[in-house]
């Protein structure tokens, strides 16, 4: 059984996905939630310096110097990125689009000049291919395990144990930095720590994926997962399932329309994200959509009873207290006129009587509680 796992290409290449999904997402949550989830673009792209600097000096192109390297080139990337911020002569966007560029530029000319015969090549570590994986193996006891595959499971477990070792720390110092550091949790530690994990993880996830996908998984599934909920324990369990949904669902696609797998993986984080966004209970589109309805409907009949109010028993109540004064002389449409009437009956605010909107007990206590806050 499990040499027959290990030996169907799908299932190396959806392990693949579901390991870089789940060890991005884990880091990603906090990143996200500290509003430094564009730092990992910075890092993605700014650690091919690293990857050509460890070559220059050891000439590897793989191993755990070459990951240890690029992973330093990232922090070094968000160290730079702060000591700008911090100067306040720009701020941290300018600043990570100053820094980065240049560090990634630096990597590919030195690229280009030294290692032109050598296995670096830029798109590759950009884009990557997962589809492939497969193909690169290693014998672990007795089995071909993907090189992918056996890298990105160790990180994966070096990160899930971070979060859970560190949990109470993170969770402070995520939401309340200054109450992290007075009582001695060095915020400012944890928050390179988790920077280098991720920094880490960006170059396991080259070699398979690439940076694009990486940066996807990273960012997208904790931003959804923010849409669901505001429990940090739920947040990340969610965007690691929303990862494993995008990892099945775009390996599933891109079979099915023959296009790329790490391009549809990426392209289903973002199909999840838009459903969240239009479909979140309590925060989307929709749910927003309907809260904007019933204000403007409480509005609309808190109108309406001060309307009534002011021309009940008058000599113009039987020209106003009607549904088409409101029309005519509130200038409402129709549609919004009757929806204002059947909301103020329905909360027993108003009734019909002899063709004409009077109040109701609750409807004069209504009134008399609005013009009582205005005079206040």
């Amino acid at each position: 059984m499990i040499p027959a796992f290990f030996d169907s290409i799908p299932a190396m290449i959806l392990t693949t996905g579901i390991l870089v999904g789940a060890s991005s997402a884990v880091l990603g949550v906090f990143l996200v939630l500290r509003g430094n989830a564009m730092l990992t673009d910075a890092i993605s792209h700014s650690i091919v310096l690293g990857i050509i600097t460890v070559w220059l000096l050891t000439r590897q192109i793989s191993g755990p110097v070459q990951l240890l390297g690029a992973a330093a080139t990232g922090v070094v990337t968000v160290l730079l990125t702060e000591a700008l911020a911090r100067s306040r002569l720009v701020k941290m966007d300018a600043a990570i689009g100053l820094v980065f560029p240049a560090m990634f530029a630096t990597g590919v000319i030195l690229i280009s000049i030294h290692a032109r015969n050598v296995h670096i090549d830029v798109d590759t570590v950009l884009l990557g291919e997962i589809g492939f994986v497969w193909l690169h193996t290693v014998t672990l006891w007795g089995l071909r395990v993907p090189v992918a595959v056996m890298t990105l499971g160790a990180v994966l477990a070096v990160n899930l144990g971070f979060v859970l070792l560190f949990w109470k720390e993170l969770k402070l110092a995520t939401f309340d930095p200054g109450l992290a550091a007075a009582l001695g949790f060095a915020p400012g530690v944890l928050h390179y720590a988790v920077l280098t994990l991720t920094s880490i993880t960006a170059v396991a996830s080259f070699d398979a994926v690439g940076a694009i996908l990486f940066i996807a998984f990273v960012i997208v599934p904790p931003a959804t997962a923010y849409l669901l909920t505001r429990r940090l324990w739920l947040m990340m369990v969610l965007a690691v399932a929303l990862s494993v949904a995008a990892c099945v669902a775009g390996y599933a696609l891109a079979r099915l329309w023959d296009v790329s797998i790490g391009g549809m993986m990426a392209s289903m984080t973002g199909a999840l994200f838009a459903l969240a966004l239009v479909f979140a209970p309590g925060r989307g589109l929709v749910a927003q959509a309907l809260r904007h309805r019933q204000r403007r409907l409480d509005h609309d009949c808190r109108a309406l009873v001060a309307h009534l109010y002011t021309h009940q028993d008058t000599d113009k109540m039987a020209e106003e207290n009607t549904l088409r004064a409101l029309v005519d002389h509130l200038r409402w449409s129709e549609p919004r006129a009757r929806a204002a009437v059947l909301r103020a009956h329905d909360r027993d605010l108003i009734e019909r009587r002899d063709g004409l909107l009077v109040l109701r007990p609750k409807g004069s206590a209504e009134v008399e509680a609005i013009f009582g806050r205005q005079m206040a």
